[in-house]
C-alpha cells in the first residue's frame, strides 16, 4: 500500500491531534488518541495507530518535507515495518552522511557554526609544517569574511595551548586534492573528530559497507600523529595536549582486512604511522610509561579545561578560594591567567585532564588520581597494539616490516612486547581472590578495587586465561549485568557517593556503547555465547523500546538499570533534542546497533522486533 499525502495539510492535522505536549515529536507521553485517519485514493480510510506507527509517519513526513517536496509517496512498510530493521535502516541511509563533515570550504558552514566559537569568531588552526594545508586555508581566509586561519608554532607547549583558550577554534585535518578528507562526529553538539569514538564508529561504517569512509577516519588519524604528535582527544584548539584511549592498530586492521584493495601501500603507511604513535605517544619513560613497564594516561596542560561548561569545577575551586581568602568570583579568573599559582590545585587538573584523555570523563573510578593509575584499559589497548603489530608483520609483511626511517620489526619483536606486558598485568593488575583485573596506583603500590566494566577489556584483547576468563565472566553477570545491558560500573562501586554529589556519567547506573561492543566481543572471543547473546539483546532491546516510544530518539548513553534515555548526570545526554525526526542518532549508539543486530541470532531478532521484554526471556 502507497500513501500519497500532502506534507503541510497532513503534519498540521497529525500534529494538532497527537502531540499534545508540543515538542514537535509523537511519544508515549502524549495524551492524543493514537489513531489518526489517512484518506486513500478510492475514498476508503486506513488508521495509522499506536505511537510507534504515529511517529514513523511524523518521520516519514519531515524526511520528504527535508527534500524540498510537498507531496509525499510513503508506502505502508516505512511506517508498519518491524523497528530493528527501520532503526538499522536509517542508521544506514540517513546518519552516518548527516554526522559526515569534512574541514574544507564545501563543509565550512557546519564545522564553524557552532557554539564552541565562545568569542564569535570562526578560527581554523593549521599545523606549522602543512605547506599545502597552509596555502588552501589561507585562500579560503580571503574569501571568507570572519573566518581567521592561524598557524601554530612548531613546538606547541602547555603555555602556548593555555595562551589560545579564548582564541578557540577547529584543527586542520587531512586534504587531498584541495578537498577535505572526510569523517564522522558523535553528533548533536559536537562538530569534531573525537578520538575513540571513531573506532567504534568504524565498525558500524564498515558493517554498513561505507568502507571508504571508515579509511578516510584512519587517514585522519594518520594526519593527526604525523601533523599533531598525537590522535588527539578531538581536532579542537584546546585538546592538543590530550589524546584519548589507543585503538589505531584495531581500526586499521579492520579497514584493510574489509577491502584489501585498498592496498599493501596504504596498510604499510599507516601501520609505520601507528608504530609511531605507539613509540612517541604511549612508550615515553617518565610521562604514559611509568617505571613498573605499564602506562597510564598523563594529559599535558595547565588549569581549568576550557571545554568544561561554567561551575562545572565551583566545589573544587571553592576551597582553595577559601585558602586564599578571596571569593570564587574573584579567585577564578586570578588563577586562570595565572597570576595565582597553586601546586596542588594544578595537579588536581593533571588528574582531570588525564581523565579526560582516557574517555570516560567523568567517573568516581579516576577522580583526583587518574595520572597516578596503570589503568586496566589502557594496558589492554596496548597489548592489543602489541599484538596487531606482530599479527599484521607476520600475515602481511612475511615477518619482518621496515619503515621508511630504516628501522626494521619483526612479528616475534612485537610479540615479544605482548607477552612482557601480559605478564606485568598478571603480576601487578590481577587479583587471583577476586577474579578481576583492577587498575593499579603505582605510587601506594596498590589495587584500587574499583569495580568497573573497564576491568573486563582483557576479554576484548584476549590477553587472559580461559581460568581467569571464567571468574570475570561470573563477576561482569553477577554485578554489572542490568535490564538493559551492561553498567559502566558496578553499584557497589558508588556506593559511597553521597546523594547530593554530581552523578558522574560514566558511572552506574549508566550503560555506554562502546562498553557494550567491547564486552560483547570478549564474550564471544572465550566462547560464553549464551551470556553475549543476552547481553546484546537487552542492550538492544532498549535502545528499540526507547525509539519505539520517543520519536526514533537514539541518544548518547542510557540509564541501564531504568532502561532510559533520561539521564540525570553532569553534560546531560546528546541526541535528544530534535523535531520531527533525529537524522543522525548518536555515532557509536548507532554503531552498537548494527553489530550487536549482526551477532544476535535471527530468532531473537523476532523477539526483538516483537519488544520481548529480556526478563521474560533470561
Amino acid at each position: 500500500m502507497l500513501f500519497k499525502l500532502d506534507i503541510p495539510e497532513t503534519l498540521r492535522k497529525l500534529l494538532r491531534q497527537e502531540d499534545t505536549d508540543g515538542d514537535k515529536k509523537i511519544t508515549k507521553e502524549d495524551k492524543g488518541p493514537k489513531s489518526f485517519e489517512i484518506k486513500l485514493p478510492d475514498g476508503s480510510h486506513y488508521m495509522v495507530q499506536g505511537t510507534y506507527h504515529l511517529s514513523n509517519l511524523l518521520q516519514e513526513l519531515a524526511l520528504e518535507k527535508n527534500l524540498g517536496k510537498t507531496v509525499a509517496a510513503i508506502p505502508l512498510e516505512k511506517i508498519e515495518g518491524p523497528p530493528s530493521a527501520r532503526i538499522a535502516r536509517m542508521i544506514k541511509e540517513y546518519f552516518w552522511d548527516d554526522l559526515t563533515r569534512t574541514i574544507d570550504e564545501a563543509g565550512l558552514e557546519k564545522i564553524l557554526g557552532d557554539e564552541k566559537a565562545s568569542d564569535g569568531m570562526q578560527r581554523i588552526y593549521v599545523p606549522f609544517s602543512d605547506q599545502a594545508g597552509i596555502k588552501y586555508y589561507k585562500g579560503l581566509e580571503k574569501k571568507h569574511k570572519g573566518l581567521q586561519v592561524l598557524i601554530l608554532p612548531q613546538d606547541i607547549t602547555s603555555e602556548y595551548v593555555r595562551s589560545i583558550n579564548k582564541s578557540p577554534g577547529i584543527l586542520a585535518l587531512k586534504l587531498v586534492n584541495e578537498k577535505g578528507v572526510p569523517f564522522v562526529v558523535p553528533g548533536g553538539r559536537f562538530n569534531e573528530m573525537y578520538g575513540w569514538d571513531s573506532y567504534f564508529e568504524g565498525i558500524g561504517l564498515l558493517l554498513d559497507n561505507r568502507i571508504d569512509l571508515a579509511k578516510a577516519m584512519v587517514d585522519n588519524f594518520c594526519y593527526q600523529i604525523n601533523y599533531y604528535g598525537k590522535i588527539l582527544n578531538a581536532n579542537r584548539s584546546y585538546y592538543l595536549t590530550r589524546t584519548q584511549p589507543p585503538f589505531l592498530s584495531s581500526y586499521i586492521r579492520e579497514v584493510y582486512e574489509a577491502d584489501s584493495k585498498i592496498g599493501i601501500q596504504w596498510l604499510s603507511e599507516s601501520l609505520e604511522t601507528a608504530i609511531k604513535e605507539y613509540e612517541t605517544v604511549w612508550m615515553v619513560p617518565g610521562k604514559r610509561m611509568t617505571a613498573n613497564g605499564l602506562n597510564r594516561y598523563l594529559a599535558e596542560g595547565i588549569g581549568i579545561p576550557p571545554e568544561t561548561e561554567a561551575g562545572h569545577f565551583s566545589e573544587i575551586l571553592k576551597v582553595y578560594a577559601d585558602k586564599y581568602q578571596l571569593t570564587l568570583a574573584a579567585f577564578e579568573p586570578k588563577y586562570s591567567e595565572r597570576e595565582l599559582v597553586d601546586k596542588d590545585l594544578d595537579n588536581y587538573f593533571v588528574h582531570d585532564r588525564s581523565l579526560r584523555e582516557s574517555g570516560h570523563d567523568t567517573s568516581w573510578r579516576l577522580d583526583g588520581i587518574c595520572a597516578d593509575l596503570n589503568t586496566v584499559d589502557l594496558n589492554s589497548l596496548l597489548y592489543k597494539y602489541e599484538t596487531d603489530f606482530a599479527y599484521l608483520i607476520a600475515t602481511y609483511f612475511e615477518g619482518n616490516f621496515k619503515t621508511t626511517s630504516g628501522k626494521t620489526f619483526s612479528n616475534r619483536y612485537w610479540s615479544e612486547k605482548a607477552a612482557n606486558r601480559k605478564d606485568l598485568m598478571n603480576k601487578f593488575l590481577w587479583n587471583a581472590d577476586k577474579k578481576s583485573y583492577f587498575d593499579y596506583n603505582f605510587k601506594t603500590q596498590s589495587q584500587t578495587g574499583f569495580e568497573s566494566a573497564t576491568n573486563f577489556y582483557p576479554l576484548w584483547a584476549g590477553l587472559c586465561s580461559q581460568e581467569q576468563a571464567s571468574g570475570m565472566v561470573r563477576n561482569l553477570i553477577k554485578d554489572y549485568k542490568a535490564k538493559g545491558g551492561i553498567v559502566a560500573t558496578s553499584k557497589n562501586s558508588v556506593a559511597h557517593v553521597a546523594a547530593d554529589q554530581v552523578q558522574r556519567q560514566w558511572d552506574y547506573p549508566n550503560g555506554w556503547a562502546p562498553h557494550q561492543m567491547l564486552l560483547w566481543r570478549g564474550l564471544l572471543n572465550f566462547g560464553y555465547e549464551k551470556e553475549a547473546h543476552e547481553l546484546i539483546y537487552r542492550w538492544l532491546w532498549m535502545i528499540t523500546r526507547n525509539a519505539v516510544d520517543y520519536n526514533g530518539t537514539i541518544p548518547e548513553k542510557y540509564d541501564v538499570v531504568a532502561c532510559t534515555h533520561k539521564v540525570y548526570a553532569e553534560y546531560g545526554n546528546v541526541g535528544t533534542e530534535f523535531d520531527y525526526i533525529t537524522t543522525s542518532g548518536f555515532g557509536w549508539m548507532n554503531a552498537s546497533y548494527q553489530y550487536g543486530l549482526r551477532l544476535l541470532p535471527k530468532k531473537m531478532v523476532k523477539n526483538l522486533d516483537n519488544l520481548r521484554d529480556p526478563d521474560a526471556l533470561f
